[in-house]
Parts: structure tokens; C-alpha cells; sequence
């Protein structure tokens, strides 16, 4: 399986051979400044800006590592799922790995990155708090194997990783942002869960409903290739999906055959647990009745609530 916190580098490099002379570039290129803003623009060069500062009333010193996702004050007290598939991917991760952590809620405006989750790791004192940065999610691995009284996690090398992979990636998750975000009679649940947690203005929440409903609506868009988007299809890959993974698993306990659960189990109870969930709040859930069908996938998310929440 590929390092997860690797990325490769797409920008396109010219070939040194093809490179026109500096005079006849300057004299053709279409992308020249005038010199009147070239000479504002020497005064007054672009710069890129780091990331942003954690909050004011985030902690200096903390005896614990603190994770920021998705959730409520009394969900969090009681230590319990995300109800952001995202965020809980990463929890349930680091519950695999044995460390001691708690959750609290956040928003993606609180995140240096953007998105949650993040980590703030535990330090003891102020001084060497400029040295723990937090941990954005696609770091947390590398930042995982780099603890010494930390669980390792074992990974797989299957080479058929990444083409189930995508079945979460896709086709389930697909079916998930439809369910969620564009299923009419699911919209009190946003409400709750997203909306209302950012504002108690009316007009605000129905801008972040918009928001929100565009945002899914658009990446199903491009993903099918046209502007209207098909429910029954979107269901129907995921009953696929959930077939080739109930085959996957089989009689094992966890995915490909390993001996204990793996970012990939993490990755998949991140919406098993969501769905199943009676206490969720869904007006309309027919991802549980495709769900359902397979024992063995019901097993798996039970397993990882009993043993790990």
C-alpha cells in the first residue's frame, strides 16, 4: 500500500533544450508585466503565508493529546464518535494505535490546514510549545510511527489495496454525501449537526445550508459527468460496493486477513458506524437496508464499537 503522506509532484518543468533566450522570452511572452507594475510589484513582492495560528483560548501546556474534529461537548466528554466520517476515520485510527488522546469540537476555521480533524500534541510546558505544531490528518501516520510507546499498525501489501479503496472513496461515499446532504427529508439532520452549531441567525444558517447542499451537489455533478444526479445509481454502486467488501472480509475479522484492524477497517466503520447508528438522527437511511444484508459487515462495525469506543 502507498505511503499515504507522500504526494507526487504534478507542476510541469520545461525542457532546459526548448528554453528561448532571455531576450527573445522577454520580447514574445505574452505573460510580461508593463514595467509600471513591474515596478510596483518589485516594491511590493508576493509572499505565501503560513499557516494559521491555532486560537487564542487553545491550551499553552496540556498533559494529553488533544484531537479537534466534528463533534458535540457532551459527545466529546463521553468520548464518542465523530458524527464526521472524516474525522472519525482518523479517530478510530488512533484508538487502533493505543494512544491516549481526547476529542474535542472544532470547526475547519479552527484548523491551521482548513480541515478537521487535526491533533494538537501533548506538551508539558510552555517553552517547548512552539516546537509541537499540530498535526494535520494526512500526517498523522508519520507522526503515529514516530512515537515510541505507541502501538504500531500494521498495513497491508495487498496489491488489490487500492481498488477497494475506491470503493470507499467513491462509491460509498458518494451515496453517503447524497443521503446526507441532498436527501430533503435528512435536512433537519444537517441542520443540527452543521448549520446551527455556526450560527443562530436565520439567514446565516440558510447561506451555510446552501453552502453545504452545493458543495456535494457539485463534486456528484463532476464526478457523474452532468448536472442531474441519480439517486437509484448512486444506491445501487454502494449495494455493489458493500457485496465485493462483504466477499473481502468474508469469515476474518478485519480486512485483508490481518491480525488486528487497520487504517482501511478505520476507513470503512467511518460510515458503517454513522449509518447503523440508531441514535443518528436519519429521517431517511436507506444505506442501513443495503447495509444490513451483510452479517459480516454489521460484525465488523460492532466489533470496533464494543472493543475500541
Amino acid at each position: 500500500m502507498p505511503d499515504n503522506d507522500k504526494r507526487s509532484d504534478t507542476s510541469i518543468q520545461p525542457a532546459a533544450h526548448n528554453l528561448p533566450s532571455k531576450t527573445a522570452t522577454n520580447a514574445r511572452s505574452i505573460f510580461a508585466l508593463p514595467a509600471p507594475l513591474r515596478r510596483i510589484f518589485d516594491k511590493f513582492p508576493l509572499i505565501t503565508y503560513d499557516a494559521n495560528e491555532l486560537p487564542e483560548r487553545a491550551p499553552k501546556t496540556r498533559d494529553e493529546h488533544v484531537l479537534h474534529v466534528f463533534t458535540t461537548e457532551e459527545e466529546a466528554t463521553r468520548g464518542r464518535p465523530s458524527f464526521n466520517p472524516g474525522c472519525l476515520k482518523w479517530q478510530t485510527y488512533l484508538r487502533f494505535s493505543g494512544v491516549s488522546f481526547r476529542t474535542v469540537p472544532s470547526s475547519n476555521h479552527a484548523s491551521p490546514s482548513g480541515m478537521l480533524p487535526f491533533l494538537q500534541p501533548a506538551v508539558t510546558s510552555a517553552e517547548s510549545n512552539n516546537a509541537l505544531d499540530p498535526i494535520p490528518s494526512n500526517k498523522l501516520k508519520k507522526w503515529l510511527a514516530s512515537q515510541k510507546k505507541v502501538k504500531s499498525v500494521d498495513e497491508t501489501a495487498d496489491i488489490r489495496y487500492e481498488a477497494y479503496a475506491s470503493l470507499l472513496d467513491n462509491r460509498i461515499r458518494k451515496a453517503w454525501l447524497y443521503q446526507l446532504y441532498l436527501e430533503p427529508r435528512n435536512s433537519p439532520l444537517v441542520q443540527r449537526l452543521y448549520v446551527a452549531p455556526c450560527s443562530s441567525q436565520p439567514l446565516v444558517q440558510k447561506a451555510i445550508t446552501h453552502q453545504l447542499r452545493s458543495a456535494a451537489a457539485l463534486e456528484l455533478e463532476k464526478s457523474a459527468g452532468s448536472n442531474v444526479v441519480s439517486a437509484l445509481d448512486l444506491l445501487n454502486d454502494a449495494e455493489e460496493a458493500f457485496q465485493a467488501l462483504a466477499d473481502l472480509l468474508g469469515q476474518d475479522q478485519w480486512f485483508f486477513g490481518q491480525g488486528h484492524p487497520s487504517l482501511f477497517d478505520a476507513s470503512f466503520f467511518a460510515y458503517t458506524c454513522l449509518i447503523l447508528d440508531d441514535a443518528f438522527g436519519w429521517k431517511h437511511n436507506p444505506l442501513e437496508e443495503l447495509l444490513s444484508k451483510h452479517q459480516n459487515l454489521v460484525d465488523h462495525r460492532n466489533r470496533i464499537v464494543e472493543v475500541y469506543f
